[in-house]
């Protein structure tokens, strides 16, 4: 390999964020604490998670093994290739709009260039990915290209009320702003609140007749509760669609005590993390 042939640098590629690959792989956490992520090893075989991942510093060691490193390392146990090889691994699975996972995004930031219809390769893979039909995001999200510290990047983005936009693509995500809730009111009886966007487009692809028989606010932010007005007691019914961690768990128990007609309906993924994580294995499995 033409070692002229990595344009990224090697701590830019060791900047890219280890769950997130490994996720791209079909790896995910069993088990995930605010420092640490455990997985089964994608390195050998086995029943009880003993790779764990650093949160803070972007490091792994699978002590079945008694080895660990960063991202690189990493994709030269997994491939059994050189530390170049991996590099041009990590460039091409980046090229299309590398974004630091430590990038600092100052407020107001993010300047919006273009917005069109989804058709870009990159993200058609992305959607796939997440086994987001192709249909499905284009009824409601766009294609978005904005600059972020004077560089070029495009994402989907969905819209929120406040005209702005939450941002997503395969490495990372961002928002405009302002930052608030996006609403898709249509008059019917049942609310329904997801916490982001692809929870939303994965509730389409779950369970169409729930998904097209209610209004559905997608939080954006679980920061956002606060935002949502007292007049929606006067839904028959909202239904609580949150991720099934610490956070989200939280978020649930405080609108079900601000909203007498509130349920849990969490019990519907129990098994997974919320509803893409139930979607993108669930399609696997079968």
């Amino acid at each position: 390999m033409n070692k002229n042939s990595i344009n990224i640098s090697w701590s830019s590629a060791r900047q890219i964020c280890i769950v997130k690959t490994l996720a791209n792989s079909g790896h995910y956490p069993t088990r995930k604490s605010e420092k640490e992520a455990w997985f089964l090893s994608p390195l050998r075989s086995e029943t009880q998670a003993s790779f764990s991942v650093s949160l803070t510093k972007n490091l792994w060691y699978d002590y079945g093994l008694g080895k660990g490193g960063n991202i690189i390392d990493l994709v030269m146990a997994i491939n059994n290739c050189s530390a170049y090889e991996a590099v041009h691994r990590l460039q091409e699975k980046v090229q299309f709009s590398f974004c630091p996972e430590k990038i600092i995004q100052k407020k107001n930031s993010v300047k919006i260039r273009n917005v069109n219809v989804i058709k870009h390769i990159a993200l058609v893979e992305y959607l796939n990915s997440r086994k987001i039909p192709l249909e499905v995001a284009h009824r409601f999200c766009q294609e978005v290209w904005f600059s972020l510290n004077k560089k070029i990047y495009f994402s989907i983005g969905l819209r929120n009320d406040a005209g702005g936009f939450e941002l997503r693509n395969k490495f990372f995500k961002c928002s405009t702003s302002p930052k608030t809730i996006s609403s898709f009111i249509r008059g019917f009886a049942r609310l329904i609140i997801t916490e982001g966007m692809f929870d939303f487009l994965s509730l389409k692809k779950l369970n169409n007749e729930l998904f097209s028989s209610s209004d559905i606010i997608v939080l954006n932010s679980l920061g956002n509760i606060g935002l949502i007005p007292e007049k929606w007691n006067s839904y028959s019914e909202i239904f609580l669609l949150l991720d099934n961690d610490p956070a989200g768990r939280t978020a649930t128990q405080q609108l079900l005590k601000k909203f007498s007609n509130a349920i849990d309906e969490s019990q519907f993924y129990f098994d997974y993390k919320d509803l893409n994580n139930m979607l993108t294995h669930e399609r696997m499995e079968k």
